[in-house]
């Protein structure tokens, strides 16, 4: 069974798979003649703009709920392999991923508010709703609703905690039992809440979070202020193969760049366009401004973070293209992950480093279990109807809690493998998904500019835009625009 997990592993996220999203990345930012620099403005204003409503959330708690998702142990551990196995020019990588990103982001989000319904008096949406709405096949929907099941409530969560009571126990010497009863418990509290109650929480959460990961890292930047050019140079330098000791690792580099910088802002993987979905909002393309922004949130703050507190205090390893040979070995004995980051911290406020990375895990994991147990809920209300979906909703919160509670104890090898399978598949048929519906997120797009170029507040109309099968507009339509006019 293992042998035949790690095998379809070795496929679903093989190197091909990883250039196809910088790929598809690429190609949405030229059709969308790269909305990341033109509309950087309106991404940063329209994050504050909207209300929460009785069906829907407002824009920043959905930008909220989505980087809870997107922010995550990868930040601290993938940022830090990233830097171990492609030396500092993978940083740069990780960077031109995410403005990349950006455009599959805004795509994805795009669609996920095109074609949400409002079920049970909440807004719903992402992956399977548009598959099912926008291309017609049901049975791609399902199938990609049942990989995100599978991957985001019995899977992953306790991946998630496995990293916080590893960090509790190695930090403050807690038992896992005793970390994974206090992680459930407050999960419970948060979940059993409703979606209202996760936004509530991401809002006030993830802010808090980044920004005091943020500024330790400030403060380290701070205190080597004079190493600054060094950095950077050394980052640009490794990037291209111009630094003569990291130049014969450039193809590690871009490998393992673009690799951890997909795994940590997700653009394209199908998991932001859940919390897009919710969102109340006039137009879609908002709410896809306003996604597209997340990507940079996530790596270029939250991923640089660590990169240059790694970097300024020299505290990583990097080994040779063979994946084994040392190149740099700061930290004998230490493997790429948390540990550069704690030694990192620890050298420069010492007795502060050991504490300040495993509480910056809680909240990190915490909170992507979190956005995981929405996702999975969203998953449910599409394939469940009717009377049966409260008991749904009900197993399927027991569910994640045991799931996660097992993976604070013990997380099994296998757990990983599959975990990373259902994800897989979440990418794959979410990227197949966007390009063929490509057409109606780019037709938003174009009439959100022509809105705003007329000086409106855009308000979507998808009959006269030509858009089929987006129901809730169709309805809304026309109260929004008598409240316009």
């Amino acid at each position: 069974m293992e042998a035949f997990v790690n095998q379809l592993n070795g496929i679903l996220w093989s190197t091909p798979v990883i250039y196809i999203c910088l790929a598809i990345g690429l190609f949405f930012s030229v059709l969308t003649r790269f909305l990341q620099v033109r509309h950087i403005k309106d991404m940063v204003l329209l994050m504050f703009k909207g209300k929460s409503s009785a069906a829907g959330v407002s824009s920043f708690q959905a930008l909220s709920i989505a980087l809870s998702g997107r922010v995550g142990t990868g930040n601290i551990a993938g940022t830090a392999t990233a830097i171990a196995m492609g030396g500092p020019g993978a940083v740069f990588w990780m960077w031109a991923i995410a403005f990349i990103g950006a455009g599959s982001a805004f795509v994805e989000s795009t669609l996920a508010q095109i074609y949400k319904v409002k079920k049970d008096g909440l807004y719903r949406g992402g992956p399977a709703y548009y598959i099912e709405k926008g291309i017609g096949i049901k049975w791609f929907a399902v199938l990609f609703a049942i990989s995100a099941l599978l991957a985001m409530a019995l899977l992953m969560p306790g991946i998630q905690s496995n990293s916080i009571a590893l960090g509790m126990e190695n930090a403050f010497g807690i038992d896992k039992t005793v970390t994974g009863l206090i992680i459930i418990g407050l999960l419970a509290l948060i979940i059993f809440g409703g979606v209202k109650r996760i936004a509530n929480v991401a809002q006030y959460a993830v802010p808090f979070m980044a920004v005091g990961y943020i500024l330790v890292a400030l403060i380290i930047i701070g205190m080597n202020i004079g190493e600054l050019p060094g950095v950077i140079s050394l980052i640009f330098s490794s990037a291209f193969g111009a630094d003569s000791m990291f130049g014969g690792i450039i193809g590690s580099a871009i490998a393992w760049g673009v690799k951890r910088g997909i795994y940590s802002n997700e653009a394209g993987q199908g998991t932001g366009p859940h919390a897009a979905a919710a969102a109340e909002v006039s137009h879609p393309a908002k709410q896809g401004l306003v996604q597209a922004f997340s990507v940079y949130i996530d790596t270029l703050f939250v991923c640089s973070a660590t990169a240059f507190m790694i970097l300024f205090t020299g505290m990583f390893n990097t080994v040779g293209a063979d994946g084994k040979t040392p190149i740099v070995e700061n930290l004998p004995g230490v493997e790429a992950g948390p540990g550069f980051t704690q030694a990192a911290v620890e050298s420069a406020l010492p007795g502060f480093g050991a504490g300040f990375v495993a509480v910056s895990l809680f909240f990190f994991a915490f909170t992507t279990i979190m956005a995981y147990y929405y996702i999975a809920e969203t998953n449910v209300a599409y394939l469940i109807n009717g009377k049966n979906s409260k008991l749904a909703m009900f197993i399927l919160k027991i569910v994640l809690l045991a799931a996660t509670f097992y993976g604070a104890v013990k997380t099994a090898g296998l757990a990983w493998a599959l975990g990373d399978v259902g994800l897989g598949l979440m990418v794959w048929l979410n990227l197949i998904a966007i390009v063929i519906l490509r057409k109606p997120a780019l037709i938003a797009l174009k009439d959100y500019e022509a809105q705003k170029k007329q000086g409106l507040d855009p308000v979507f109309n998808s009959k006269k835009l030509g858009i089929k099968n987006a129901e809730y507009w169709e309805e809304e339509y026309k109260p929004q625009e008598e409240k316009v006019s």
